[in-house]
């Protein structure tokens, strides 16, 4: 199991972003992944930095942690041509450190651009055309492409790493998770759903399975619900609404009658590293091995101290 922290660019400015991800790799972390929005979910988070830009100053300041986007919609905001440009350049930054969070995207940060925001279905072959497009251009020399949906004109890519960046393919249903064992190196998804595992090995996935964990970490636990009440009440509507949402005020109004019981369904809460190590363990046991720990409204400093005194070290040991 490797183990890694979430850096919330929703709730965090890039220079903070940054430190955090110094502080993780001190820590002990073995990767960070950043959210890649052009908005936060919700007021209450108050920033979006551009993810590219943090990447490349985390590569400068770190050594050892991998570091990657968590995760790049390539087909709206951006064109795949210049997402594969983007990570192999973060790749060659990274002398290798780099992987590729790819997913079909939230309307929230798609929008922005005048794009009519597509069906689920037209998103999915938007995504296929899109990973093509970047395997073709990380491939070398010159490429042209034309699908359904997106084109390549006679590009290259002049500054490319010996070795790709893995690409690791967001999934909330089996076609994705079919799609991510086709085109991508590994499988990225955000509930511990043991299903699109499944759908993934059994479409031939041999490659790492990310996930994001939770964890609400304070000295009592109804100070600690609260405070992910605050921040991840954005993702108790599922990803059908998450996907659907144009901008934070709509998530504001969306998540109005959204308990501080039913966000306790959601994440493990207070001092107790036994609650923490067993919300973890939950993910691993149904298939992932690339767990993103994110701290649910605390103390960055604070959760970073926690996490590498009582659960690294623990969950190392026990798988």
């Amino acid at each position: 199991m490797r183990i890694g922290f979430k850096l919330m660019a929703e709730g965090h400015g890039p220079r903070e972003l940054v430190r955090q991800a110094v502080r993780a790799e001190q820590a002990g972390f073995d990767f960070v992944e950043v959210s890649d929005h052009y908005h936060p979910w919700l007021h209450d988070q108050g920033h979006s930095p551009f993810a590219w830009s943090v990447l490349a100053a985390i590569a400068e300041r770190t050594e050892r942690i991998e570091l990657g986007t968590g995760v790049t919609c390539p087909t709206v905001r951006y064109h795949p041509a210049v997402v594969a440009q983007a990570a192999a350049t973060t790749a060659l930054l990274a002398e290798g450190r780099h992987f590729v969070g790819i997913g079909s995207g939230e309307r929230l940060n798609e929008h922005v651009v005048g794009a009519a925001w597509p069906s689920v279905d037209v998103r999915h072959e938007m995504l296929r055309e899109a990973l093509q497009i970047i395997r073709l251009l990380w491939a070398g020399g010159y490429r042209s492409f034309r699908g359904r949906h997106l084109a390549l004109e006679d590009a290259r890519l002049f500054d490319l790493p010996e070795e790709p960046p893995r690409l690791v393919v967001a999934a909330g249903g089996a076609s994705a998770a079919e799609l991510a064992a086709e085109f991508g190196d590994g499988l990225f998804a955000n509930e511990p759903r043991q299903d699109l595992v499944e759908a993934y090995t059994g479409a031939g996935g041999a490659g790492p399975r990310y996930n994001e964990v939770p964890l609400a970490v304070g000295r009592d636990r109804d100070s600690a619900l609260r405070a992910a009440h605050r921040m991840l009440r954005f993702a108790a509507g599922g990803w059908k609404v998450m996907s659907e949402l144009p901008n934070p005020v709509n998530f504001e109004a969306a998540t109005e009658s959204v308990t501080v019981e039913q966000i306790a369904g959601m994440v493990s809460a207070g001092p107790d590293p036994e609650d923490h190590l067993a919300q973890v363990r939950a993910f691993a046991e149904v298939g992932y091995d690339h767990l993103a720990l994110m701290n649910a409204g605390g103390d960055p400093d604070e959760f970073l101290d926690y996490c590498a005194a009582e659960l690294l070290g623990p969950l190392r040991a026990g798988g």
